[in-house]
């Protein structure tokens, strides 16, 4: 039966997105974080298996541009948001990843995001400020589906590639750390599945 572990050498792929304040990782805030965790099938093919998101308080001090505000759709008053501290953030989507991390035999994970150097920065930074000791992400090492876009479909932004690919997408939905790590998982995917027809790795 093929085995995610062998297929990525020890390595769990778990996709990320979040949502900022701006882009230094260092002063500005974390607002959204989403993961989606992927499972094999018994044909090697990846899907996704589950979603995890949480909206994330912003740390003391921290600086917020009214300009990703207005790029990202948050609004920070919104009686439906929950907002978490960022250890406890980190606590609710890590647990589920390290306990994928061990169901699968795999030694750590890894991220998977679009242009991940960002999404690393603020990761890492978090972690940092909190003291968390139990990230199950490489500290580093990363996919990058704006890389593999590119190489498979042309494509280097999410919306496009996400469409070269044959995925469905809705402008107004995007933004969203929930929603674009949905697509960038559906994507991921694909490269993947596709890669295995072509080659049957």
């Amino acid at each position: 039966m093929p085995s995610i572990a062998d297929r990525f050498r020890g390595f769990l792929p778990v996709v990320l997105d979040l949502e900022t304040g701006g882009f230094n990782p260092r002063t500005d805030a974390l607002l959204e974080i989403a993961i989606c965790l992927l499972k094999m099938d018994d044909f090697g093919r990846l899907q996704i298996a589950e979603t995890v998101s949480v909206d994330v308080e912003p740390f003391d001090g921290a600086l917020i541009d009214p300009r990703s505000l207005d790029f990202t759709g948050i609004d920070l008053e919104d009686p439906e948001r929950n907002p978490l501290k960022e250890a406890e953030a980190l606590r609710q989507l890590c647990l589920p990843v390290r306990k994928e991390v061990k169901a699968t035999g795999c030694q750590r994970a890894i991220l998977v995001a679009h242009n991940p150097i960002f999404d690393l920065g603020f990761m890492n930074a978090m972690i940092e400020r909190t003291g968390y000791k139990r990230s199950p992400f490489h500290p580093f090492s990363s996919f990058d589906t704006a890389t593999l876009g590119g190489l498979v479909f042309g494509q280097t932004v999410l919306a496009r590639a996400a469409q070269a690919a044959g995925l469905e997408w809705n402008e107004a939905s995007a933004h969203s750390a929930a929603y674009d790590a949905r697509k960038t998982a559906e994507l991921f995917c694909a490269v993947v599945n596709r890669w295995k027809i072509l080659t049957g790795m």
